[in-house]
């Protein structure tokens, strides 16, 4: 049997790296995204720096008004670009040295998080580590269609994809 059929038939080896997606803000998206990102093998972590607004975790997830230790297997995912706190959480993220870090957002329009990073001092070069948009482009509209997007799209960047339908070289 190849390799890929081990995959599918779920009896391949265990990948032995551990990956830890953080999703940041409570939000319907990240609500998905937890739970979907949980049943992909990801080690799941909710940052929401507002503990007011956690009224919907996934159940077997917890909240944390601190973030989690960051580091290079890790995956920040912002699911709300409107919050204040924005430059904040994501010059924390960016300061911990995460795999990826991505903001949801209009790709029309600059992120605010360009203008927030810019105003607490962060360097350029460490502004350009922040994806937006993130995920495929599948034309996504749901919280859960948002989530998968978002998860695809960091399964192929992980694993060197280009993600899409290109299966070329």
């Amino acid at each position: 049997m190849s390799e890929t059929c081990d995959v599918a038939h779920g009896t391949a080896p265990a990948d032995p790296g551990v990956r830890t997606l953080v999703a940041v803000f409570a939000s319907p998206v990240s609500r998905f995204l937890l739970r979907f990102a949980r049943d992909l093998g990801y080690h799941v972590a909710l940052y929401e720096p507002d503990a007011a607004r956690v009224t919907d975790v996934p159940d077997g997830i917890e909240a944390d008004t601190t973030p989690p230790p960051l580091d290079g297997s890790a995956d920040v995912v912002v699911t709300d670009h409107h919050r204040p706190e924005l430059g904040v959480v994501l010059k924390i993220a960016l300061e911990g040295k995460p795999r990826w870090v991505g903001v949801l957002g209009n790709p029309r329009h600059e992120g605010p998080h360009v203008a927030a990073l810019r105003g607490l001092g962060v360097p350029d070069e460490e502004i350009a580590r922040v994806h937006r948009p993130v995920g495929l482009n599948i034309g996504s509209r749901t919280p859960a269609e948002i989530a998968l997007a978002t998860l695809a799209g960091l399964l192929a960047d992980r694993n060197g994809r280009p993600g899409g339908f290109d299966f070329g070289a």
